[in-house]
């Protein structure tokens, strides 16, 4: 028997912290029972969330098999879910069958952002490389709608206060050499949280509308250049080598305690603590 948090997250259904809100709102069942914090059940109960039953698919990967990882150049209009209520092109309809186990995604992509998509059949790695503690760096080009000028970008460096709490981007890159004459500019912008929507809604807050977001980085691994939107490539051995050493197992970070040394460019300030999603 498993802790429900974890037979859901490892079965790829939503992250620990995403299967604690349903709990807590009453929306997952055990058995015909309301689930509760702390219940326990395995891969054969019967599980549902909404009335609806999740079937947690293949068996997970044994302890002892060679982990694989997928890299996806997640297109927009898909969803980062293994079935949608709005029958939408989900992300796993497109996926190769991995060699054993199921394929777990490393967070989410919303529907209308593009980009890499980090996929493995180890869960503890996707947990451990979601977790807040892990602080991991992504990195994405965004479009937005008007000119931000230094004091935008100022405000978007010290931090701006969301609905589920403060955020700021670690760094702030202007793509153009020069202003451009159309309405629109493009940054790289370098966070290390995985709230929901949070590029977005950072620069919402700002006053400033994002019209395209892309992902091209996710920790070490960045998106390939020749990879095209809809297609997969599976990682060599060295490369999930790399992935893992960016969030070791057991070494959770104390709390305070920086991600990596400070580092700055001319008009950023070095990153901050990460805060919960």
């Amino acid at each position: 028997m498993t802790r429900l948090q974890k037979l859901l997250a490892e079965a790829g259904l939503g992250s620990r912290r995403k299967v604690e809100e349903w709990i807590r709102a009453g929306r997952l069942t055990v058995g015909g029972r309301r689930a509760k914090l702390g219940d326990r059940a395995a891969a054969g109960d019967d599980i549902r969330l909404d009335g609806r039953a999740l079937k947690l698919g293949r068996t997970p990967a044994p302890a002892d098999a060679p982990q694989e990882l997928l890299l996806y150049y997640k297109p927009v209009g898909e969803v980062t879910t293994r079935r949608d209520p709005q029958r939408r092109p989900t992300v796993f309809d497109r996926l190769p069958a991995p060699r054993q186990g199921r394929w777990i995604s490393v967070g989410r992509l919303d529907v209308n952002t593009s980009g890499l998509l980090l996929l493995t059949t180890d869960g503890a790695l996707a947990h451990r490389l979601m977790h807040p503690s892990s602080e991991i760096e992504r990195e994405y080009r965004v479009r937005v709608r008007g000119r931000p000028g230094p004091e935008v970008l100022g405000r978007l460096l010290m931090g701006v206060a969301l609905e589920d709490g403060p955020a700021r981007f670690d760094r702030i890159e202007t793509e153009e050499a020069r202003p451009p004459s159309g309405g629109h500019r493009s940054f790289r912008v370098v966070l290390h949280e995985g709230r929901n929507r949070e590029v977005r809604r950072l620069w919402k807050a700002v006053g400033f509308e994002v019209s395209r977001l892309l992902r091209i980085r996710y920790g070490p691994i960045e998106l390939p250049r020749d990879l095209r939107p809809g297609t997969s490539r599976l990682a060599d051995p060295k490369t999930l080598a790399r992935l893992a050493a960016a969030a070791p197992a057991g070494a959770p970070r104390a709390r305070g305690q920086p991600a990596r040394p400070g580092r700055s460019r001319q008009g950023e300030r070095p990153p901050r603590r990460s805060t919960s999603k």
